[in-house]
């Protein structure tokens, strides 16, 4: 079942109260027929004296971003398919500028690429006509020519209803595994997601390759991390989490493991990221 609205949470975004005081972000719902396929369309427009660095811990979802850069007297506009990104995603913004987003419930993306497994994205970023061969600089401009986000959400609309999509039984059973692992905190291994499914391990791994882009013990781990990294920006300004407790909740055998992931995906141990959030 596709979700009611766009999510309101700031999940995977690094110090999320730093990159909402510079730029203008929101989220918007697409039109009902694309809603089992997308999570929300992701609008961002900044105009910044200084340049600014945003860092996501990335969910295991194809994006196609629209971006236009405005600085030194050039623009420059385009499109692009951005695969699951496996590290923490770094962008550095500068002057003016504008991305409008589609962000794909896992699974979602493979009905409009049918051609290639997901997996063919996976840690790329690639020119947009390169998946979608009929795009071009029209396509690019229609999207992020109008001001208002309403026009905006119409021209991402055209665009994916005009390729797309092709309904995929295999890849809605691999978007209602990941909201499983998403929802059931009990799911903490491939085999149990596996058995929840009546699936081979072999099998859920390649449902995951061909459909969502990476596999089901990666998709487990993504979202232990951003739940640490959620409940480190709760407590940040109140007192530390207990990471002990949050590891077993997690399904951790220690804590000295959460702490290994969590340096490893955000660059900072989570003690010294509750206390850099929590800084004025």
């Amino acid at each position: 079942m596709a979700p009611s609205g766009p999510r309101r949470d700031t999940r995977g975004i690094v110090d999320p109260d730093e990159l909402l005081a510079r730029v203008r972000f929101r989220r918007h719902e697409p039109a009902p027929e694309l809603r089992p396929y997308l999570e929300h369309y992701w609008f961002i427009d900044w105009e910044l004296s200084e340049p600014y660095a945003s860092h996501v811990v990335p969910h295991p979802s194809v994006n196609v971003v629209f971006q236009r850069y405005e600085g030194d007297g050039q623009e420059i506009a385009f499109g692009e398919v951005a695969g699951i990104g496996l590290e923490l995603f770094t962008k550095k913004l500068t002057g003016v500028g504008r991305v409008c987003g589609v962000q794909f419930r896992p699974g979602g993306f493979r009905p409009f690429a049918p051609a290639w497994p997901v997996s063919e994205w996976t840690g790329r970023r690639v020119p947009l006509d390169e998946v979608f061969t009929d795009a071009d600089d029209a396509s690019v401009e229609a999207v992020l020519a109008p001001e208002a986000d309403h026009a905006r959400v119409a021209a991402l609309d055209a665009f994916l209803l005009a390729r797309g999509p092709a309904p995929d039984p295999q890849a809605a059973q691999a978007t209602a595994l990941v909201d499983l692992v998403r929802t059931d905190r009990t799911i903490r291994r491939v085999s149990e997601l596996a058995r929840a499914e009546g699936l081979s391990s072999r099998s859920l791994q390649r449902l995951f390759s061909n459909c969502v882009g990476v596999g089901p013990k990666w998709v487990i781990l993504r979202y232990r991390i951003h739940e640490a990294l959620e409940r480190a920006e709760a407590a940040g300004a109140q007192e530390p989490p207990d990471w002990a407790g949050l590891a077993a909740e997690l399904g951790y055998s220690d804590q000295a493991h959460l702490v290994r992931d969590f340096t490893a995906t955000v660059g900072v141990p989570p003690t010294a990221y509750a206390r850099q959030v929590s800084d004025p």
